[in-house]
């Protein structure tokens, strides 16, 4: 779908995952409340870098609990935005997000199958053949002792 903003599919992804969720980490187009609205709803953890201008939803003199986003935008402007990326566990996304570019690079960005079936059977594939590449690069690292 190129038709429609990140934030707009958040709710089917979210739907259409059958597992206890307990972390989305997201890029700043998710930085909407919609998005927290979704992810708090699952009872996930919301990790998305708040913009750099990014101002306080809920200040600290109202009775509602803090917003995630807050809570986000806070611990950035107490201890920077580097760490926050090290504490809160953002840069696994950035693994992830590794991973599904050189998936695309590797494979292409579609695929051949018309069939659902047909298309998990062959991302499985694809991905097992990725795996199977990155097995065979990945260099053996053994201590030397003298």
């Amino acid at each position: 779908m190129n038709d429609c903003h990140d934030g707009e599919v958040l709710a089917d992804i979210l739907e259409g995952i059958d597992a206890e969720i307990a972390q989305v980490s997201a890029d700043g187009a998710y930085d909407h409340r919609h998005c927290y609205d979704e992810i708090t709803q699952h009872g996930a953890k919301a990790v998305i870098p708040p913009r750099k201008d990014a101002k306080i939803w809920e200040h600290g003199n109202t009775n509602a609990p803090p917003h995630p986003r807050d809570q986000n935008l806070r611990y950035i402007r107490k201890h920077g935005r580097k760490k926050w990326k090290r504490d809160s566990g953002y840069h696994r996304r950035s693994l992830a997000e590794t991973t599904m570019f050189r998936f695309k690079k590797i494979f292409g960005g579609t695929l051949c199958s018309r069939k659902f079936d047909n298309q998990a059977v062959e991302l499985f594939i694809k991905c097992a053949a990725l795996n199977r590449m990155i097995q065979l690069a990945k260099p053996l690292s053994c201590p030397i002792t003298r």
